[in-house]
């Protein structure tokens, strides 16, 4: 059996794989090593954040329609399960970044100029 942690660094791991692919994807600038480079880094963050929302919303819309699918009987018990499970995982990491961010705006705010 897989552990919590290890489930959840598996869930980061992807994320993070598929932010840099969505990031990849909307630039389409490339610098002198064939990597990519955006020309503007603020929309680059803002594409990146909201295909992660939209990530986050559509993982929730998913389990809602398994749980209801499964409330009428038309469902199945290990999808239902794994719906809500993956649904968990999301908001609990959309909890920690608003956390960190929030953590991190407190941070600048304290310092002295």
């Amino acid at each position: 059996m897989i552990s919590d942690i290890t489930t959840r660094s598996l869930d980061a791991n992807n994320a993070y794989g598929l932010t840099q692919q969505a990031a990849q994807s909307t630039t389409g600038d490339t610098d002198t090593d064939g990597g990519s480079q955006s020309s503007d880094p603020v929309s680059g963050f803002t594409a990146a954040l909201d295909n992660a929302v939209r990530g986050a919303i559509s993982t929730g819309k998913t389990a809602e329609a398994q749980t209801a699918a499964g409330l009428s009987g038309k469902g199945n018990l290990t999808d239902i399960t794994t719906s809500v499970e993956e649904a968990k995982l999301t908001l609990q990491t959309v909890t920690t970044v608003r956390d960190r961010v929030v953590q991190a705006y407190q941070d600048v705010m304290k310092m002295s100029i």
